[in-house]
Formats: structure tokens, sequence, C-alpha cells
């Protein structure tokens, strides 16, 4: 690899071959290897026999010529939406169906609930067949609002609703793309390339939190889960960023804030 400090995609080692590997891959408490290799920038790959499985180790890495070695690590950044050109003051006949149904929904205060969102939301979802989901809770569905509420209502108008709406489609179109079993799940290193797609650029550990905390104990992910995960990365950096006034990457919290912050992501 050349000059290429982020972590390597699955396409990488489709396309490049490996220069040197072990000669027999086997479960062992210790592998070496002696390799003769040009000089060049090089990727090694430890791994575990078993895929899905962690564990400690240690990679000690002696040559006769001097070599410089760092852990390929991503940059953690998320990217910022593109702001969408205003549309003009008619309204189209999708999006006056949307009102419509939004109306049915909220009732004369044209604002909806947690209950009301988590009812919504799971008629929604158990119409597709090919989502595997147990449908979103009630705690979800508050995060949800935390995160779209712009108001402080607690609760969601028209407008929150439709770009929340908005965003969870664009979510299920990422889902379906990395389900290429149609299983209604991905697995955890398909969720690792459908975060980096959904604009959250994440390091390894990150990466491992979402795993333990999202995954089931065959390391799949289901749709409910995928949502409520990439709500809760957007809320996250939406608070940092919103702490972060010079925008150097660093914040100073008091307990107060910090309260506020886990409460509110």
């Amino acid at each position: 690899m050349h000059g290429n400090r982020q972590h390597l995609q699955k396409d990488f080692f489709l396309y490049n071959a490996s220069r040197a590997r072990s000669k027999t891959y086997i479960n062992m408490r210790e592998v070496s290897q002696r390799f003769r290799l040009p000089p060049s920038e090089y990727v090694i790959v430890p791994s575990t026999y078993e895929p899905h499985q962690e564990g400690e180790f240690i990679l000690r890495v002696f040559s006769e010529k001097r070599n410089l070695s760092e852990e390929v690590e991503n940059t953690i950044s998320v990217d910022r939406p593109v702001p969408q050109p205003g549309s003009s003051d008619q309204e189209s006949e999708e999006q006056q169906q949307f009102r419509n149904i939004f109306k049915q929904i909220a009732g004369d205060d044209m604002e909806i609930c947690a209950d009301e969102l988590k009812k919504v939301l799971n008629t929604v979802v158990n119409k597709h067949k090919d989502l595997k989901t147990h449908g979103f809770t009630l705690e979800s569905c508050r995060s949800m609002i935390a995160l779209m509420d712009t108001d402080g209502s607690g609760k969601l108008n028209l407008q929150e609703f439709h770009h929340l709406w908005n965003k969870i489609k664009a979510w299920q179109k990422i889902f379906k793309h990395y389900d290429t079993d149609q299983s209604g799940t991905i697995n955890s290193y398909e969720m690792r390339n459908a975060v980096n797609d959904a604009g959250f650029h994440l390091n390894n550990q990150l990466y491992d939190i979402i795993t333990m905390r999202y995954a089931d104990k065959h390391m799949n992910i289901d749709f409910d889960s995928f949502i409520c995960c990439f709500v809760r990365l957007e809320g996250m950096f939406r608070a940092f960023h919103a702490f972060d006034k010079d925008g150097d990457g660093i914040i100073k919290l008091n307990v107060l804030e910090w309260l506020q912050l886990t409460m509110y992501a």
C-alpha cells in the first residue's frame, strides 16, 4: 500500500494480492515468519483464526534495515450535510399527501409525541417484509425526537418529522445496499462500511463499541438497531459540535453540560 493511512476497505484486498503470508494458516499461540521484501510501504494484517472474535496480541517486527511503523487508523469526523436549495411556496402533490398523513396522525395540535412516532414507524416498517425487526421501542423514538426537536417542545412538528423521515429513508437505502443476502440484517463488517457511507467516519475502537452495543450474538445487526445507532451517532456529533465553539475538536464541559449532552444526544 502506498500513502494510504486510512482503514483499508474490502475492495483493496480483492484487487491487491498479498506480498507475503504465513506458510500455514493455523490456530497457534505464536506465529513467526521470515520474509525478504523490496523497500516499500506495507500493511500487516493480524487476525484471529475464526471470524468475529477478539483477542489481545503482540506484533513484533524485526528488520535488518531501519523501518517506521504506525497503526492504521481513521480520523474521527462527520460529513456536514449539503444545504438543499429552498423550495417554492407552492406545495407539490407529494408534500400535500405527506401533510395530510401527518395531520391524521398528529391531530389538531399538528405535533406527534414519542408514542405516536412509535406507532407510525412500526406500521411502516412492518410493511417491509425484507427488514428483520422487532419494532422500534419507545426509548428509540424518544431519542429520535430529541435529535430532531429544534424548538424544545418534546414533540415533532411537520417540518421536523419530514426531516426525520427523509433521514430514515436515506439510512434504509444504505441498509438494503449492504444486506446483500436479503436476510434483513447486516453483519458487523458491513456495518463498518454502512456507517462510513452515512457520513460518520470512526476509528476501530468506536466500531468495536458499536458491534458490542447493537449486534446480536451472531454479530448481526437488525434494522431498528441500525437506525438507533445512526440516530445516536448523529445526536452525539451534533451535540459535540454545539459545544466545540472554536472547531478545534476539543471541548471542556462542566457536570451540568456533560449531563445535558448525554441525556439529549
